[in-house]
């Protein structure tokens, strides 16, 4: 099959397992180095990025004090949903006869600077999903920073997606919301020459794993920023 045949397969099997957004990135243009991505990309020269949106409602009820039991709730649920989509997505290709390999939607192999297997944020971002907004988290242009994302690597000849504008402009509504001032508000076009600039991430995680610890939420979350985007409010 064709990539561009197989592309359209692809991303109607994704809708139908429960994703809303799904685009494919070349890759070749990633360019973090970090963690276990460098040996992932020399094996798989293409990624799936798929997403699920978060309930408005929910997320309009997080406060500076309370991220809310519902939504942390919310938060595992989604990733569960992710990767069972991710890993029927994975079988999916490895039954084309092809390699595939889901990476968990929320697996964190470095807690003091919140790092996974690889990026989910910049494959998202390479695939056309959204761009990568100045909290360093992906906007998507009709659901704004209201989704999670998940990857499946693979071998599959696929036809990518070209990444999007950053359209933040000179908006700074996250930085102004962070309670502990982490987002430092600069402008990029496609990502920051190094995460530290855009954010503080030690005080970012910081932040997020003290409400993981609670036993009132039992997950790292915050939500603030996601809120605080006027992309994706009020979106039906």
């Amino acid at each position: 099959m064709e990539p561009e045949q197989e592309t359209k397969t692809v991303k109607t099997l994704a809708i139908q397992l429960g994703a809303d957004l799904i685009g494919v990135a070349d890759l070749k243009l990633f360019q973090d180095d970090y963690g276990n991505a460098r040996p992932l990309l020399e094996t798989f020269p293409f990624a799936i990025s798929m997403a699920v949106r978060l309930s408005s409602p929910i997320i309009d009820g997080i406060t500076e004090d309370d991220p809310t039991p519902i939504y942390a709730h919310h938060y595992r649920t989604v990733n569960a949903l992710l990767d069972d989509i991710a890993i029927r997505m994975a079988n999916y290709c490895q039954g084309k006869g092809y390699w595939a390999l889901p990476i968990p939607a929320s697996q964190i192999l470095d807690d003091d600077y919140f790092f996974g297997a690889i990026s989910h944020k910049a494959i998202a971002v390479l695939a056309g999903l959204g761009w990568l907004g100045k909290g360093v988290i992906v906007v998507n242009k009709k659901f704004g920073p209201r989704i999670r994302l998940v990857t499946v690597l693979t071998t599959s000849p696929l036809a990518p997606d070209a990444p999007l504008e950053n359209s933040c402009g000179d908006c700074l509504e996250c930085a102004k919301a962070c309670p502990v001032a982490a987002i430092r508000g600069i402008s990029f076009k496609l990502k920051p020459h190094l995460r530290e600039e855009a954010l503080n991430v030690k005080a970012c995680s910081q932040r997020v794993r003290a409400f993981g610890k609670n036993p009132r939420y039992g997950s790292s979350v915050c939500g603030v920023c996601i809120k605080a985007c006027p992309f994706g409010r009020k979106t039906v």
